[in-house]
């Protein structure tokens, strides 16, 4: 199998990350081709050794770095989408945050593929995530009907900067306080104490509100069925702290108001 080949798998990845880095599907497309023809015609050299997903985007980096990559700018685009708020990172921790965020590199994966110890990676993720925490503070509903999980999520929210509005233990609670204020984010577990659904309070909401919902559940099996859309955004408990602070941050840098 040629490196080309061995690469095809993971396109589709390079081209969504050449897209949020660009912020623009045609000029990310142009970039992922400029590399390839770069690989192809043998400008750029790759061991047979190295993971093929991780060599390719460390080649496409390499290559975008070097040409002075710029991020596309649209007059007309919504400050508040993903794509602006990408074009506020500085060029380095952009990159580093995309690579954690969108294609889920674990930290020593973003250090080799931007070609830096793990501590410079370490600093530049840091970086983003304050950057991000900063700008997308907001009011936060919690469904969740155990009180010692909903306060622990509560004390997760409010050490991003964010405000707890309400926690809603029912489907009825949870209608009725995204209707008295809109959520900037909604974190709901599946089954609630009188035997309602998070799953239907949250599609209550959602035929009101645009909002990003992460689910925190024992029950992610009710959620992963394969039959139907699932969420993007899906914590088993027992969940590990910063994986709940991660999700948020992502799950509000992402959504497109």
């Amino acid at each position: 199998m040629s490196l080309v080949q061995s690469f095809a798998p993971h396109l589709p990845y390079l081209r969504r990350f050449s897209r949020a880095l660009t912020g623009s599907q045609s000029a990310g497309d142009t970039y992922v081709r400029t590399a390839l023809e770069a690989l192809v015609a043998g400008n750029v050299q790759i061991s047979a050794d190295e993971d093929p997903k991780l060599a390719l985007f460390k080649m496409f980096l390499g290559i975008w770095n070097s040409s002075g990559g710029v991020l596309e700018t649209d007059g007309e685009e919504k400050e508040q989408s993903p794509s602006a708020r990408i074009r506020k990172l500085t060029p380095a921790s952009r990159q580093a945050f995309l690579l954690s965020a969108l294609e889920s590199l674990n930290l020593d994966e973003v250090a080799y593929v931007m070609g830096l110890s793990k501590d410079e990676a370490a600093a530049l993720l840091t970086e983003a995530e304050a950057d991000i925490e900063k700008e997308l503070r907001t009011n936060v509903l919690i469904v969740e009907d155990e009180p010692i999980i909903a306060a622990d999520i509560e004390g997760l929210v409010e050490e991003l900067g964010h405000t707890v509005d309400s926690i809603a233990a029912t489907r009825t609670e949870a209608v009725k306080a995204a209707a008295r204020k809109t959520p900037g984010i909604v974190l709901a577990d599946v089954q609630l104490a009188d035997g309602s659904s998070g799953i239907d309070a949250v599609s209550d909401i959602l035929d009101e509100h645009a909002v990003p919902i992460i689910f925190i559940t024992a029950f992610p099996e009710k959620l992963l069925t394969g039959d139907k859309p699932e969420p993007a955004y899906l914590i088993s408990k027992p969940f590990n702290p910063e994986n709940v602070k991660a999700a948020i941050s992502q799950a509000l840098f992402f959504h497109n108001p």
